[in-house]
Parts: C-alpha cells; sequence; structure tokens
C-alpha cells in the first residue's frame, strides 16, 4: 500500500489542523492506520492509531483529549485532526499502515509508511 500524506503547515497555539493520508494500491482496506511523529532532535514517537474499521482507536497520552484520528474506508483516507495545538506538537508527522492494530500502537512498527508532513505550531 502506498500513503500520501497531506494538511501539514504553519498554526497558532490554541489551533486546529487536519491531516490527511490517502492510501493507494490495495484494494481490500482491511488495515489499520496511524499517525507517529518526529521533533527536531527526537525520536519518532506514536501519536494515534486506528482499526480497519475505524471503531477502535487508540492514542498517545501526550495528544489525548486534543487529537482525533478517523477514516473514512470508502475513500482508503485517514484523518488526524488536531485542536488545542501546542508548541510540543511540532514535527514531521507520518502516517503509517499496518494489518495487525496492534503493531501500530504497541509495537509502533507498520508495514508502510507516508512521506513527512511538517506541522510548526507557533506559540
Amino acid at each position: 500500500v502506498q500513503l500520501q500524506a497531506s494538511g501539514g503547515g504553519l498554526v497558532q497555539a490554541g489551533g486546529s489542523l487536519r491531516l490527511s493520508c490517502a492510501a493507494s494500491g490495495r484494494t481490500r482496506s482491511s488495515y489499520a492506520m496511524g499517525w507517529f511523529r518526529q521533533a527536531p532532535g527526537k525520536e519518532r514517537e506514536f501519536v494515534a492509531a486506528v482499526n480497519w474499521s475505524g471503531d477502535s482507536t487508540y492514542y498517545a497520552d501526550s495528544v489525548k483529549g486534543r487529537f482525533t484520528i478517523s477514516r473514512d474506508t470508502a475513500k482508503n483516507t485517514v484523518y488526524l485532526q488536531m485542536n488545542n495545538v501546542k508548541p510540543e506538537d511540532t514535527a514531521v508527522y507520518y502516517c503509517a499502515a499496518d494489518d495487525h492494530f496492534g503493531s501500530l500502537y504497541a509495537d509502533h512498527e507498520a508495514d508502510a509508511w507516508g512521506q513527512g508532513t511538517l506541522v510548526t505550531v507557533s506559540s
């Protein structure tokens, strides 16, 4: 599966931004999808994941209550709605896909990765 992320940009602290990730190249959408991020000088970290049907989600504690992950199975697209963003949310955000939901939120591993999209939060 190929993943194409979009929606990054510059946003002020307290503002909102929505990231999108379109999947292609695989007819069956029975895979989990998620978002990871990597800030300058830091390791990549898990942000959120959603299972193949969209009815189960998992979040990192740092974004819980502020970010919402969702997916449109008909469009093979996953979204990350980011509300009340903080300067520490500044990072390159990567979407990912894996056949196993747990691989994303527990093992922080994925079968496929998209290119990153930069999110910059100004204070």
